[in-house]
């Protein structure tokens, strides 16, 4: 069976591909794709792997034996589903890989922003705590963690990881009920949001979720209060957050992701200058041993797929 991966160097060129070795393919490896080389690089492919590489109806209708497609990753938001299902194409995801990964990442943001870590280092490298008349510099706000309130919207694995490393800090953890939902366990985000000393975003971006963190949730929020995003960037409204921060509507935030990925140069959000605003390259998941739990997981399924055909 003929296969190809589309843009394998999105995983990391210090991986390889050994894992796929076991498997009755042929397999051809390309470090990047573009839209325009799609089409030819998919045409005789029957198993196609993919990270973030588009594949629409146009050109999959291009691909007419394809039967698989692996997407190298927990979102297939970049493959058209709906005509895979209609055309009697498989697609498999990852998902689970990265838990580990992500949450100590999103632990990573949040004791940064609360401890000032970004300015207060950077203090220090240009000679202020040389130039101190006192022992230590106090310049910058220091929170402590242990019982603070964290509001989580999103409590599958990820979240569900988060607020094990959250409650190992002594914060006391609440979990949002999902958007138009109600549940006698979780209160709605609107409710919990004036409360919250920390908000962490783990859900999917979908409809319902697109812009959840808007300038009307931002004004429930403390002038306090800590902002971190692992998941996905369009769950913020990017423009309301700026105004938020310029503003000092709400203390930080941290965020891994962005609405549009990579980012252009002139993004509101790259363009601030603020200290407690963090901005990671959508990294979180990028710890190698998360990668290359993903690609055993993608060859497993690939293996299943291929067993059962």
């Amino acid at each position: 069976m003929r296969a190809v991966v589309l843009d394998s160097d999105s995983l990391g060129t210090d991986l390889t591909l050994s894992e796929f070795e076991s498997l009755p393919v042929t397999l051809t490896r390309y470090p990047t794709t573009t839209p325009e080389q799609v089409n030819e690089r998919i045409r005789d492919a029957e198993i196609v792997l993919v990270n973030k590489v588009v594949l629409n109806a146009d050109a999959l209708g291009q691909a007419e034996k394809l039967r698989y497609v692996g997407v190298l990753a927990t979102g297939t938001n970049n493959v058209d589903t709906d005509y895979c299902q209609q055309h009697g194409i498989t697609v498999n995801n990852v998902d689970g890989y990265g838990t580990d990964s992500v949450a100590q990442h999103a632990m990573m943001l949040l004791l940064n922003l609360a401890t000032s870590f970004a300015p207060t280092t950077q203090q220090v490298k240009q000679g202020d705590w040389s130039r101190s008349p006192y022992f230590c510099l106090l310049d910058n706000p220091v929170m402590e963690l242990a019982g603070k309130h964290l509001v989580i919207v999103g409590f599958g694995t990820l979240g569900q990881r988060f607020a094990e490393l959250a409650r190992a800090f002594g914060m006391k953890v609440s979990v949002a009920a999902r958007p138009g939902t109600t549940s006698a366990e979780r209160r709605a985000l609107d409710g919990l949001l004036p409360e919250a000393d920390v908000v962490s975003l783990h859900c999917q971006l979908s409809p319902q979720t697109d812009k959840l963190i808007n300038a009307e949730r931002l004004a429930l929020m403390k002038s306090s209060a800590l902002l971190i995003n692992t998941a996905r960037g369009g769950l913020i409204d990017e423009v309301a957050l700026v105004t938020a921060l310029n503003g000092g509507q709400i203390a930080g935030a941290a965020l891994d992701t962005l609405s549009v990925e990579p980012p252009p140069a002139d993004h509101p959000l790259l363009s601030l200058s603020l200290p407690n605003l963090i901005i990671t390259p959508h990294s979180a998941w990028s710890a190698k041993e998360a990668r290359q739990r993903l690609l055993k997981m993608a060859v497993a399924k690939l293996e299943q797929f291929i067993e059962v055909s």
